[in-house]
């Protein structure tokens, strides 16, 4: 398993997000909960892959796209309470800081591929 500062920061919110959409209401666990626990298992899954290809800036890119929609999951799961004001706060915070890492890789391999 990767160790690179980003593989970590994913890694880390990825627990936090699966510990929260546990607790989201019943009839909200198999519509945002699912949509949110996939698209966050599959940035983790984007990142790994890219720690094991050279030419990686496809893949940066796809993780991106991920990033995206968890950042708008996070808004829609704020504006309909199933995570508070202050939850809301720190998971876009997390997110804001994973887009800056990814971002900086983004750029590096694009430069050097």
């Amino acid at each position: 398993m990767k160790t690179t500062p980003i593989f970590v920061k994913v890694f880390e919110t990825t627990v936090w997000i699966l510990e929260h959409t546990k607790k989201f209401p019943k009839h909200q666990r198999f519509v945002m909960a699912q949509r949110i626990e996939e698209t966050v298992l599959t940035l983790n899954d984007k990142i790994l892959y890219a720690t094991k290809v050279k030419k990686n800036s496809k893949v940066l890119f796809e993780a991106d796209y991920q990033l995206e929609r968890l950042r708008l999951y996070a808004r829609l799961c704020e504006k309909m309470k199933l995570l508070s004001f202050k939850q809301y706060e720190y998971l876009s915070e997390e997110l804001n800081n994973i887009g800056k890492q990814l971002g900086g890789w983004i750029k590096s391999s694009t430069q050097s591929g």
